[in-house]
């Protein structure tokens, strides 16, 4: 096909020569490259230090025990010190509850972990503290674990909970050796044998930890992780649907060439107002998303096999999670243009990932992200997607927020769109150059109508 001489030729030098097409590009991609590194890096910089009112919850069950004529209550002393201790103050937030308390805020993800000091803890120090026992029986703390809330959270609290039984361990330790002391010191003949070695090592580190899952997850769970990805899949075919959608309206509308390999196909230009447009590409993510969220259900599930329960609460969460994403993103198309895109890829990827409490825990995170989990949509899906996928689909479990702020996500964008697109309207700024009257251009049966 011979070239068109109607349009003037450009040569790549002279346009690598021109300042129009260095500077905005190497601003945008400059300035995206900066954003999102200062975004993702500064979330996840330094957790632990961030680290504030992480929710673990702590269980007393010691009944206390007698010894030397006294009575005993470590149990009951050990729980004021851990709530009492200043270095874990501001970075954890004790539930003081009883073990049914905890198994349900485990169930709920309302705790990332759980620390348990069993019935027989005092009868266990003071059993030690007696005569040497042939097998003696160490005392216990249990962690508990609770990956479904997060397994970088669910870490935290399972390594503050085992720093905590160490520093238990060494002080009910010292407390014993001194204590066998004074029981040597005045010891007669007949008195009972020293503790051997073996004995008096154990009694210097009496106190042994161990870690529990507190609510089992599936083995196809990706421990704890799948529930992101899942909700991931939803924000990425919302945003990446509306501008699909967006781009085959306007191809249908004769806005946009429509190139295949090397083949090119132009509809005429048929005028469409902005508002119109807008609802159209609304109404084919909305149906659409319906069929998204099977397809994205059916691979998770059926073709990779996660565990997933509830399914059909999971796909049509799904499809009213895409529906808002990709309603959003048609508006930030509709307001911003060309940069539509750049913008919503910021809003609904770059500034809500880090804020998603997905992978890092939000009580771990620095404040400007914890401000952002107050609203940004990433953090409601993930929510939803993992109570449904993980705590029995409980409305207090986080889905009961989801919903809450979807249906808010899409009404806003949906208001947003609409009005914006209409003031356009009314201001003259169309999409498209009005028509002079006359016979209208049959359309371009090629490409398909």
């Amino acid at each position: 096909m011979p070239e068109p001489t109607y349009l003037p030729r450009a040569s790549a030098r002279s346009l690598l020569r021109r300042r129009g097409v260095w500077l905005p590009s190497a601003v945008i991609l400059g300035l995206l490259s900066l954003v999102l590194s200062m975004l993702y890096l500064g979330a996840n910089n330094d957790p632990v230090g961030s680290a504030k009112d992480l929710p673990i919850a702590l269980v007393n069950s010691d009944r206390g025990a007698e010894a030397a004529g006294e009575r005993i209550e470590l149990g009951a002393q050990i729980a004021t010190q851990i709530t009492g201790s200043a270095e874990m103050k501001d970075k954890v937030s004790w539930k003081k509850v009883d073990r049914r308390t905890a198994d349900d805020l485990l169930a709920r993800g309302k705790v990332f972990g759980a620390l348990v000091i069993p019935e027989d803890f005092s009868a266990s120090v003071a059993a030690l503290a007696g005569p040497p026992q042939h097998e003696p029986h160490p005392p216990t703390m249990t962690v508990l674990t609770n990956p479904a809330a997060g397994s970088f959270g669910s870490g935290m609290a399972a390594e503050i909970n085992q720093k905590v039984v160490a520093t238990t361990s060494a002080q009910v330790g010292h407390g014993l050796t001194q204590e066998l002391g004074r029981h040597a010191d005045s010891a007669d003949a007949g008195s009972p044998a020293a503790p051997g070695a073996a004995a008096q090592l154990m009694i210097a580190d009496p106190v042994k930890a161990t870690v529990e899952e507190g609510h089992p997850l599936g083995s196809h769970s990706g421990l704890g992780l799948s529930a992101f990805f899942y909700a991931l899949v939803l924000v990425l075919c919302g945003m990446l649907g509306a501008n699909v959608i967006h781009t085959q309206v306007d191809t249908a509308l004769g806005y946009m060439a429509n190139d295949k390999g090397p083949f090119r196909f132009v509809k005429p230009a048929q005028h469409m107002t902005r508002l119109h447009h807008f609802v159209v590409c609304s109404v084919l993510m909305v149906v659409l998303s319906m069929l998204t969220s099977a397809l994205a259900m059916a691979g998770a599930v059926g073709v990779v096999g996660i565990d997933a329960s509830h399914l059909g609460l999971l796909w049509i969460f799904g499809a009213c999670a895409t529906a808002a994403m990709g309603i959003t993103a048609l508006a930030l198309l509709a307001a911003f243009g060309t940069p539509g895109p750049i913008v919503s890829m910021l809003v609904l990827i770059g500034l809500a990932i880090p804020s998603a409490g997905a992978t890092i825990p939000l009580q771990a995170l620095p404040d400007f992200y914890r401000f952002l989990a107050e609203f940004e949509p990433f953090r409601q899906v993930v929510d939803g997607v993992r109570s449904i996928l993980y705590f029995g689909a409980q409305a207090d479990a986080g889905l009961g927020r989801a919903w809450t702020m979807t249906a808010i996500g899409f009404a806003g964008s949906l208001v947003l769109g609409l009005g914006l697109t209409r003031l356009y309207d009314r201001k003259g700024l169309h999409r498209s150059a009005l028509q002079p009257a006359g016979p209208r251009p049959q359309p371009d049966q090629r490409a398909g109508d």
